[in-house]
């Protein structure tokens, strides 16, 4: 794995700066991407098992290198299989000879009659020591991976009812919730999230949505930590994206050697009307419901809230 010390700061900035999505300072991120500080999202402490306790989550295992907002007829998928993929190609130019930096990508997949994608980019800054938590969930089977990657979401700024359909904070076990597929290689690791696989999760992205220009939202990812062994919790990576316009979504070209997963991402016009018309009640306060709960994931430690009534589809997510 190529280092990423002071003299390869030059291609970390091009891919940083290159996007259609333009880097900002976190403070300062209208219309723009930035990493925000570890520390704004609360992780499970040394002592979590017993006491209950999180901790700031402090420095980041992984380098942020970049965000793209992309759309495309099909649902976007593989995107560092794909060579036309910005960031695969500014790698491919910098280290012909191999050598290449390793790094991961996690792909949002959202619903709707267009099929969008939020792709963040973050690059390992040293090999993962062998045994460690990390480099067991890169080795591991999908059952493993599943049951670890966890996604800590944060509304920073947003409308009312975006705020009551999500919640301030929401964590959950993505593989739990949501369909994910991993695309492995020599120097990459790929997350493809397909929020459209829930309905609840569709209804309310759907509805998030419709404000995204008004939004700034905050994700992070780690990896569950269930052993006092594995704590406490360290955070891969995290982005900040905020006020973006669906209509300055790049286009996404496709790869001259297809995809194994083209198939549309949108659902009938009929059924979101049918989601829309009943997501009125996931807004409606349940009686004893934490005011801040979210609705994702599987529950964890009072992580997240359940919502007390439901399809199945809802309780999963």
């Amino acid at each position: 794995m190529a280092s990423l010390g002071d003299g390869e700061h030059q291609w970390l900035e091009r891919v940083k700066s290159e996007g259609a999505v333009p880097l900002r300072d976190p403070e300062n991120c209208s219309n723009g991407w930035a990493s925000p500080p570890g520390d704004y999202f609360m992780v499970r402490g040394p002592e979590y098992l017993t006491t209950k306790t999180k901790i700031p989550g402090g420095e980041y295992l992984l380098r942020p290198l970049g965000f793209d907002w992309i759309k495309g007829s099909t649902k976007i998928a593989e995107v560092l299989k794909n060579r036309k993929n910005r960031v695969r190609k500014v790698i491919d130019e910098e280290f012909p000879d191999g050598d290449k930096p390793f790094v991961w990508a996690f792909n949002l997949q959202l619903p709707g009659k267009d099929n969008y994608s939020a792709v963040a980019y973050f690059a390992a800054t040293e090999q993962f020591p062998e045994g460690s938590l990390v480099e067991q969930f890169l080795n591991g089977d999908d059952g493993f991976r599943n049951s670890r990657l966890k996604l800590i979401a944060n509304i920073v700024k947003g409308p009312w009812i975006v705020r009551k359909a999500v919640g301030e904070q929401a964590v959950c076990i993505i593989g739990r919730a949501l369909s994910c597929k991993y695309c492995v290689a020599e120097n990459f690791f790929e997350v493809d999230v397909d929020i459209g696989s829930s309905m609840v999760a569709s209804a309310i992205v759907h509805l998030a949505f419709g404000y995204i220009s008004m939004l700034t939202v905050d994700l992070a990812f780690l990896i569950e930590g269930q052993s006092e062994s594995e704590l406490p919790e360290k955070l891969l990576g995290a982005f900040r994206f905020s006020d973006l316009n669906p209509a300055c979504a790049s286009l996404y070209e496709p790869s001259p050697y297809g995809s194994t997963d083209n198939l549309q991402s949108s659902l009938p016009t009929r059924l979101w009307k049918s989601i829309g018309h009943g997501f009125s009640q996931l807004l409606h306060p349940v009686p004893g419901a934490q005011e801040n709960g979210s609705t994702c994931g599987a529950v964890h430690d009072n992580e997240t809230s359940e919502l007390k009534e439901g399809s199945e589809d809802t309780k999963k997510w």
